[in-house]
């Protein structure tokens, strides 16, 4: 997948860390990024339309998200994840489930890098398993999600 999606993903999975951080609404803090990007500075990373698409997608389906995450993360409770995790989940179960333009291989590829990144050593194993049953159900999630 290209670059470009890379560091879209990257970026959301950002925002989407920094609202659980801040324990503000996600829109909120999209909204924060694009007015920095919005401004002439060489550090201000800029928000693609690809990092939006992904932070409002989440953002509209944020309770379902959750309530996938913590029916299928067997033995976690949402609130006791690591919050890398937890936000690199949750973007991988939007973009698997709700996304049609990018393969499921892809997506879990994607999000599994962004946790060895970000996150601990087991986490890519976590987020992959997590994210290997989310695509085994696709078919009956998405035939729920509408």
């Amino acid at each position: 997948m290209s670059s470009a999606r890379n560091k879209a993903r990257t970026r959301a999975f950002q925002i989407l860390f920094e609202a659980d951080h801040r324990d503000v609404p996600v829109v909120e803090v999209l909204a924060d990024w694009m007015r920095r990007a919005r401004t002439p500075d060489e550090g201000t990373p800029q928000v693609g339309e690809y990092t939006v698409q992904l932070v409002e997608g989440y953002n509209k389906h944020a309770a379902r998200i959750d309530d996938l995450i913590s029916t299928y993360a067997v033995g976690w409770e949402l609130d006791r994840m690591p919050m890398v995790d937890r936000n690199v989940l949750r973007l991988g179960a939007y973009e698997l489930v709700w996304e049609d333009d990018v393969p499921d291989a892809v997506v879990l590829d994607e999000f599994v890098e962004i946790a060895k990144e970000y996150s601990t050593d087991e986490s890519p194993a976590f987020v992959n398993g997590l994210l290997a049953r989310l695509k085994e159900l696709k078919p009956s999630l998405r035939a729920a999600r509408d």
